[in-house]
């Protein structure tokens, strides 16, 4: 008994407890109320159904919350992902029109997310201006920015290659699936298998003691910023190629929103230090899980955001020290209180 109550303890206090939870809760519920939810089909060689839509689907989200939960590590925050995923996009897709080869336009506008990501560095770190309101120039200029490259228009796409980025099979799989998972991967060996996490997290702990340690916070501050913008980029590829356009007005439109919450739901703390980029990929599948159960349930699309939130809240509210304590207490007491009743009976 002492055992399990260990476990529990444990738990309920680790980082992807909840996130898991909270998929594994919206998947009972859809065994129960959606027929077919959990169907699984091969066709053509490639395999469709709800799971496969919530993988696919949650990629770009998933993909911009892991550079983001980087950037949120370092105690800051990067609002303008989505205006950086829509001038990627229509980048890309401007130069595929004007017939500049597709090696050649995906460096593009993968190079001006980068780009973009240096811009919030530079603003973040050299010249010390608060983050929110650094990030916050680009949403508002960059959305602008996409619509004098497309011209206000919606670019449409014809170029095999690209649209295979956000709309082929490999494997069976999505490949916009393949190349989340390669983004991980390398995020992963990054910070967990070299120095820059470990110096990731001092600064976002304290940077001026980082600073005292020998640390270079300006740039670890500067490569975080690099890396969330290449995550919105390559984000705009897929969206863009999935679609077989680039809609500068649309695409990625709060997307950042999303992106915070996968981050914050997957257990990193918006005060940064201590990062989980598991418990990301976690947060970002059930904010997908969530969205695809709605839609599937026909809940109307003025309501989604509202159901979206009430759940939101809910899930954030169990992550809460101050609750988990309380419940840990609560499971503690009843947990006692047999024991010496048993004791009592014998």
């Amino acid at each position: 008994m002492i055992r399990f109550k260990s476990m529990f303890h444990n738990a309920m206090h680790s980082k992807l407890f909840w996130p898991s939870a909270g998929i594994a809760l919206i998947l009972l519920f859809n065994a129960f109320f959606t027929p077919g939810f959990f169907n699984i089909r091969l066709q053509d060689g490639h395999l469709f159904g709800s799971l496969i839509d919530i993988l696919n689907r949650g990629t770009p989200i998933l993909i911009i919350a892991l550079g983001m939960t980087l950037v949120i590590a370092k105690e800051g925050i990067d609002i303008s992902v989505g205006s950086v995923l829509a001038i990627a996009a229509s980048l890309a897709a401007f130069l595929l029109q004007k017939h500049v080869p597709f090696v050649l336009a995906l460096l593009a506008g993968l190079g001006i997310g980068a780009l973009c990501g240096y811009w919030n560095g530079l603003l973040v770190a050299k010249l010390k201006i608060q983050p929110m309101i650094a990030t916050l120039i680009l949403l508002t200029v960059g959305r602008g920015i996409a619509q004098l490259i497309s011209g206000g228009k919606i670019i449409t796409i014809a170029d095999p290659a690209y649209r295979f980025v956000g709309g082929g099979y490999l494997l069976g799989l999505p490949f916009s699936v393949l190349l989340a998972v390669i983004v991980f991967v390398i995020l992963h060996v990054i910070t967990r298998k070299t120095a820059f996490g470990l110096f990731l997290e001092a600064v976002g702990s304290n940077r001026v003691s980082s600073e005292f340690a020998g640390i270079h916070s300006t740039r670890i501050m500067m490569s975080v910023y690099v890396i969330c913008g290449f995550c919105a980029a390559l984000a705009g590829i897929i969206v863009s190629s999935n679609i077989t356009g680039a809609d500068s007005n649309n695409a990625g439109l709060w997307f950042e929103l999303d992106a915070i919450l996968a981050v914050v739901i997957g257990g990193t703390s918006m005060r940064g230090g201590r990062f989980y980029l598991g418990g990301t990929v976690l947060g970002a599948l059930f904010i997908q899980t969530l969205t695809t159960t709605i839609y599937t349930l026909g809940v109307p699309s003025e309501s989604v955001m509202v159901v979206k939130a009430i759940v939101i809240i809910v899930v954030s509210l169990v992550q809460s020290d101050v609750l988990r304590d309380k419940l840990s207490r609560q499971f503690g007491k009843k947990i006692r209180k047999k024991v010496l009743v048993n004791e009592a009976a014998a």
